[in-house]
């Protein structure tokens, strides 16, 4: 316990009762001071004073006299509470006792009484000077698990202050608790990176200390969950060094190894599965002309699409296939020169025509021979269409050169029945949808109709585009998941003309039919998965290291690490 104690001192308009030796330091204080000090006992308010505007060389003879003030943290209330306050604010003064004054005042941020926490606390930053600073950072860092609202905003406030002092070094401390921390830490630091970076100025976040997060971040990254993977693609990716093409490039490349593109696919490992669609949609925003999506395109065509139907969907209720399908249609935009494009495009247009059926066989009477009409799964053949359109401008001989004669006119015939289909689909649409405006369109059911009307649109551009003779890859669509500008209701586009909008096609040999005869709309195909890609991520990632799911984070100490 301290000595004991035999005066009293207004202490932030308080009083309180300090020890003897502590009230002899005061009396020095203010006996080396400028002249200021009355006869009566001075406050400490004005000691402080005193303390931080006068060099006092002869202070660091009082080595006992600081050692009170650090016993302080074993004595009562009051003298923790003075403790608190003043083991900062004399700490420069005795460099040789900084591990224990540093080790006081964390015992006080432990503290049972929440005000000395806090105080404690708020105190840190001033003893993150020189090489005592990464400590500081890190011990702040694990402050960060505290459940306490006050504490917390706290414990961020002095990481920002000492960030402006040195950033390096509170990265320093930072990641340093990311890689060895405990899992709650480890979460909190990475949110506090994602969400507190952005607000520092470019004077605190320069070249050089973006590529110390970028060197810490690939360090971490090799193993990570989905959700932190996510959360460091957004700290990385707002970085103004890498809002470059190069920096783009190298973000892509951070993706792909996270993707493991080289490793075999697996469709039915869920896990697999989650780090492929997670990882792609980090990389979409990343693709441009110059920063190319070949890689993640030409690992779509030959590993995702042939095992497109037995895949297993890493959330329930997500229709997996139609994710994946519009990832890649959001890709093939951007895709550059492929190896083995004319492999590639088959197998991407084979996958097409299992969505594109061929008109049901008639009877001798002209009624179809089958009970009923194939199904049109257009929020599929939207994307696949859309892909096909996209890469066939690099290879536009396709249809004519590459495949035969038979194959060629097979297609078409699928083409010109889907076509069929989908003018009845457009009409009703377009009917249900007329007149209304404004609060009527908010429905849940006009939604669905909107996005089915851009759909069916789409597929009509590019359907068309594909019946000239030769097959053009001119006309230019948007995805009906991505913003457009706003067209009214009943409107046409200038490359959609409804009246007109089918495939020419020659007069049948048997008698005519009326389109709606044979096309049956199909229902809740647009009920769910209208916009973007966007589940909960999962812990998933670089499963092939164990622990984590993409990894082990290998074995971190517990307990308190300062």
């Amino acid at each position: 316990m301290c000595p004991s104690v035999y005066m009293h001192i207004e202490a932030r308009g308080h009083f309180c009762i300090i020890p003897r030796e502590l009230s002899t330091l005061f009396y020095e204080i203010v006996s080396l001071g400028p002249g200021t000090a009355s006869s009566r006992d001075p406050p400490v308010s004005t000691s402080i004073g005193i303390l931080s505007s006068t060099i006092m060389t002869s202070l660091s003879q009082h080595k006992d006299a600081y050692q009170v003030i650090l016993d302080g943290v074993k004595g009562g209330t009051k003298e923790k509470r003075l403790a608190a306050q003043f083991i900062p604010k004399f700490f420069k003064h005795f460099p040789e006792l900084a591990d224990s004054a540093i080790n006081a005042q964390l015992d006080l941020c432990e503290d049972e009484d929440v005000s000395i926490r806090r105080q404690a606390i708020k105190e840190l930053p001033q003893f993150a000077t020189g090489e005592n600073l990464p400590r500081v950072a890190d011990i702040l860092t694990q402050l960060l698990q505290t459940d306490d609202s006050a504490e917390f905003n706290l414990v961020n406030n002095a990481l920002l202050s000492i960030f402006k002092m040195d950033a390096k070094g509170t990265l320093g401390g930072l990641f340093s608790q990311i890689l060895q921390g405990e899992d709650i830490v480890r979460e909190r630091a990475i949110k506090f990176l994602s969400t507190k970076l952005k607000t520092l100025p470019d004077e605190v976040l320069t070249k050089e200390v973006e590529e110390l997060i970028l060197t810490e971040s690939k360090k971490v990254l090799e193993d990570v969950t989905g959700e932190e993977f996510v959360l460091f693609m957004k700290i990385l990716s707002g970085l103004k060094s890498l809002q470059t093409v190069s920096g783009r490039q190298q973000l892509v490349e951070l993706v792909a190894e996270q993707a493991d593109l080289e490793q075999t696919f697996s469709p039915s490992d869920p896990d697999c599965v989650d780090r492929l669609l997670q990882c792609t949609r980090q990389a979409v925003p990343l693709f441009s002309k110059n920063v190319h999506s070949t890689r993640f395109v030409t690992y779509f065509c030959e590993q995702v699409l042939p095992n497109l139907s037995t895949l297993t969907t890493p959330v329930e209720g997500l229709d997996i296939q139609l994710e994946v399908l519009k990832l890649l249609a959001e890709m093939s935009s951007f895709c550059g020169d492929m190896e083995k494009l004319e492999t590639n495009l088959r197998k991407l247009f084979d996958k097409l025509l299992e969505y594109m059926p061929l008109p049901p066989e008639e009877a001798e009477n002209g009624e179809n021979a089958g009970n009923e009409e194939p199904k049109l799964q257009f929020s599929y053949v939207e994307c696949l269409l859309y892909s096909f359109h996209q890469l066939g401008r690099k290879l536009p001989d396709f249809l004519t050169a590459k495949l035969n004669a038979e194959k060629l006119k097979d297609f078409k015939i699928r083409l010109q029945y889907f076509a069929r289909g989908l003018q009845v689909y457009i009409r009703q649409l377009r009917l249900a949808l007329q007149g209304k405006t404004g609060e009527a369109l908010k429905t849940e059911e006009n939604k669905i109709k909107v996005v089915a009307l851009k759909i069916t649109n789409n597929i009509n551009v590019l359907i068309k585009d594909l019946f000239h003779i030769p097959p053009s890859y001119k006309s230019t669509v948007t995805l009906s998941w991505k913003p457009v500008q706003k067209v009214e209701i009943g409107q046409k586009r200038a490359s959609e003309d409804t009246s007109s909008g089918s495939p020419p096609k020659k007069s049948p040999g048997g008698p005519k039919r009326d389109a709606r005869q044979i096309y049956n709309p199909p229902s809740g195909k647009y009920s769910s998965n209208l916009g973007n890609f966007n589940y909960e991520q999962r812990g998933a990632f670089r499963g092939s290291r164990g622990g984590r799911g993409w990894g082990t984070r290998g074995n971190r100490s517990r307990g308190r690490l300062y």
